[in-house]
C-alpha cells in the first residue's frame, strides 16, 4: 500500500468486518465492508475505481487445505473479473505466485511460458491459483485488461504473520538446522510491490510475469541466514523421501512435529524461476538474496524474535 500511495494513488480497500488492519492502520485509504466470496460487495467496491490489485487469499500454511480454499482463491478472483467485467474497462492485476508456475524434483529454471507437470495431488494451493490464473486468461481473451504477477517467496520487514519470516526465526533457533532438498526463488516485498505497480501501468494484458530475485536451495537459505547472523550452527540435509514420510504420518495420527507437515509438499520441490520479462517490460530490478534477507533479519532482531 504505501507504493501505490507514493506513486499517487487513491485506494479503496476490500475489507471484511474481522480484517486485521492494524498494519495499514496510518495510511490513508477508504474501507469497503465487504468479504470477496460475495460477488455484490466485491462489485460495490471496485465501482469507481479504475484499476483493481486482487491478492486476496489464504496465505498461512495452517490453512492451506482450507475448504475455503476453492471459495476464496478460485470464487473470489472470478467475482473481481465478473465486476470488472460488468463495470467497464477497470484494469486487473491478479497476483499469483510461483508455485503456480511449475516446480521440479531436481533445479531446473522456469520460466512464464513453462508447461505445468507436477502431480496435482498435495498441491492444493498451487491447484487453486491455477485455476484462478486460467479465469484471469479466459476474461482477457474476452477483453478485460487482466495482469498475472507471480512473486517468488517474499521477505521483508514487518512480516508480523511470519508468513516467511518465521522460516529464519526456525533457522536461528535450530541447533542443527535440518532442512530438505529443495529450493525457491526468494524476492524482497518492496520490489513485488514495484512489480505490481509496473504491471499495473505497463503489464500487457493476458500475460504472466514472475516477481522473483535470487533462486537458493533450501540449505543455501539456512546458510546465508547463519552467515548474516554470524553463527556456525550446523546445517543438516535430510532425505525427502524420510521428510514426507514424517509429514505424512504427522497429518494422518495428528503427531507434534517440529515443523508445519503441510509445508512439505512444497519444501521438497524445487520452484526456480526467471524473472527477465519483468525486468525487460516492465523495468522491474530485484535485490539479491543477501539483500533481501539482511533487512529482514535486522527486523526481526530489532523486534526480538531473534536474539
Amino acid at each position: 500500500m504505501p507504493a501505490l500511495i507514493g506513486a499517487g494513488h487513491s485506494l479503496r480497500c476490500l475489507a471484511r468486518p474481522t480484517s486485521k488492519t492494524d498494519r495499514i492502520k496510518d495510511l490513508p485509504w477508504e474501507p469497503c465492508i465487504g468479504d470477496v466470496r460475495d460477488g455484490d460487495s466485491v462489485k460495490r467496491a471496485m465501482d469507481g475505481c479504475d484499476a483493481v490489485v486482487h491478492l486476496a487469499s489464504l496465505s498461512s500454511w495452517d490453512e492451506i487445505d482450507s475448504p475455503l480454499m476453492d471459495a476464496v482463491v478460485e470464487g473470489g478472483t472470478r467475482n473481481v473479473l465478473q465486476a470488472a467485467a460488468a463495470l467497464g474497462p477497470a484494469r486487473v492485476v491478479y497476483v499469483s505466485s510461483i508455485l503456480a508456475i511449475n516446480g521440479s524434483d531436481e533445479p531446473r529454471t522456469f520460466t512464464e511460458d513453462d508447461a505445468w507437470t507436477l502431480p496435482a495431488r498435495n498441491l492444493n494451493y498451487s491447484n487453486m491459483k491455477r485455476r484462478a490464473e486460467a479465469l484471469c486468461t479466459e476474461f482477457a481473451q474476452r477483453g478485460v485488461p487482466v495482469v498475472i504477477v507471480n512473486p517468488g517467496e517474499v521477505y521483508g520487514p514487518g512480516d508480523t504473520a511470519f508468513i516467511t519470516a518465521g522460516n529464519l526465526v526456525d533457522f536461528a533457533k535450530s541447533n542443527p538446522v535440518l532442512v530438505c532438498h529443495g529450493g525457491t526463488g526468494v524476492v524482497h516485498v518492496d520490489d513485488v510491490a514495484s512489480g505490481i505497480i509496473a504491471a499495473l501501468h505497463k503489464g500487457r494484458s493476458g500475460a504472466r510475469y514472475i516477481l522473483a530475485g535470487e533462486n537458493l536451495t533450501i540449505r543455501a537459505l539456512a546458510e546465508l541466514t547463519l552467515q548474516l547472523l554470524g553463527r556456525a550452527t550446523r546445517v543438516i540435509t535430510l532425505p525427502n523421501t524420510v521428510i514426507r514420510g514424517v509429514a505424512r504420518a504427522g497429518l494422518r495420527l495428528h503427531l507434534p512435529l517440529p515443523f508445519n507437515p503441510r509445508v512439505i509438499p512444497y519444501a521438497t520441490q524445487f520452484w526456480f524461476v526467471d524473472a527477465s520479462r519483468a525486468r525487460n517490460e516492465l523495468g522491474v530490478q530485484f535485490r539479491s538474496a543477501r539483500e533481501t534477507l539482511a533487512p529482514t533479519l535486522d527486523w526481526l532482531k530489532k523486534e526480538r524474535y531473534i536474539t
